[in-house]
């Protein structure tokens, strides 16, 4: 029991941790404010903000219970003889959001493109001359050994 309590509480903390660093990357370059800006909208940030914490619990939610979340399954149990109709609404459905995650994704990019922009005014303000290449080089050998850990152990095969 106690055993099952402290992987729910890793679990969870390192669910929280990840959901913590998306939110910090999203705020740090400024996405939503950039976006109300560009649409002339700055009334409204407070529900882009809302819908990029619930696009992004929904992602998450989606992704780790994704055996339950499988209702073209259930439709075709319940009306098989409306299976084509709900085929080409998926299909509508995923024409529509592909078209918006390649914007946000393509607004993303550029927003941490601009972001990258400050870290030279960064590393002379702190006086952070030697050593930036090894950071840089860490972090990545980090990334890698990571994603190889991911793919190695077959942890994606898990779920």
């Amino acid at each position: 029991m106690m055993r099952n309590f402290f992987l729910i509480l890793i679990g969870g903390s390192y669910g929280l941790l990840a959901a913590a660093g998306v939110f910090t990357v999203l705020a740090a370059v400024g996405l939503v404010p950039r976006f109300a800006g560009k649409t002339h909208t700055a009334e409204y940030v407070t529900i882009y903000e809302e819908m990029v914490i619930f696009g992004t619990l929904t992602g998450c939610v989606l992704s780790v219970f994704s055996r339950y979340c499988q209702f073209h399954a259930w439709w075709q149990q319940r009306c098989p003889q409306y299976v084509n109709l709900l085929d080409g609404a998926g299909t509508a459905f995923q024409a529509v959001f592909g078209l918006f995650a390649g914007m946000f994704v393509g607004c993303l990019a550029l927003a941490i493109a601009e972001m990258l922009d400050s870290i030279p005014i960064l590393t002379r303000r702190i006086s952070f001359r030697h050593g930036l290449g090894l950071a840089i080089i860490s972090m990545a050998a980090g990334k890698i050994c990571g994603s190889l850990l991911y793919f190695l152990t077959e942890l994606h095969r898990t779920v």
